[in-house]
């Protein structure tokens, strides 16, 4: 009985460690997201499992062509994964199939290989960025629920930038971000 009790005291001991090392790893800097539905196609997949850097925001801002995971601005209870277009004072236009950005800088007219199809942004949209606030659009133009329909997403809501693609396997890779 004595062996038996010494074998569960190790055993507690070793969950112990491993739970004081996983947790705050999980819960502070890195979190596993799965994909759900089409709206990243085809840059992610129904099924992928993606980590989440939930760190780097906390010590800059997010950057264009990212791809964030953040809470449903109208269901905080979900999440949702996009690319970031739009930043924070930019004026943002969806017309006539093409995403335009006016900043300070000037104008941009996005192209987007990454895109399906011929990279068509069906809409009209012309929103003005706040301070925080940012303009997301899902890769699948066509099946996306994104800022064309609820408008800018808080910077608050972002739980982080997707990092790696741990699933599936034969994906595995860094996530990088495109140039525009």
């Amino acid at each position: 009985m004595k062996k038996f009790l010494s074998f569960v005291w190790e055993i507690g001991k070793i969950v112990l460690i491993a739970l004081i090392i996983v947790a705050p790893i999980r819960y502070f800097l890195f979190q596993p997201f799965f994909v759900k539905g089409q709206s990243m196609e085809p840059s992610f997949e129904d099924g992928d499992y993606l980590i989440i850097d939930e760190l780097s925001y906390r010590f800059r801002t997010p950057q264009r062509g990212e791809v964030i995971v953040f809470k449903y601005p109208y269901d905080e209870n979900q999440r949702y994964i996009k690319r970031i277009i739009g930043l924070p004072g930019e004026k943002v236009e969806v017309s006539n199939g093409k995403v335009t950005i006016f900043n300070e800088a000037g104008t941009i007219v996005l192209t987007e290989e990454y895109l399906l199809g011929n990279g068509f942004t069906p809409g009209n949209v012309s929103l003005t960025l706040g301070e925080d606030e940012y303009f997301v659009l899902g890769d699948n133009r066509d099946s996306s629920s994104d800022s064309r329909r609820w408008g800018s997403l808080k910077k608050e809501e972002i739980v982080g930038r997707v990092f790696l693609r741990a699933w599936p396997f034969v994906a595995l890779a860094k996530i990088e971000v495109p140039s525009y």
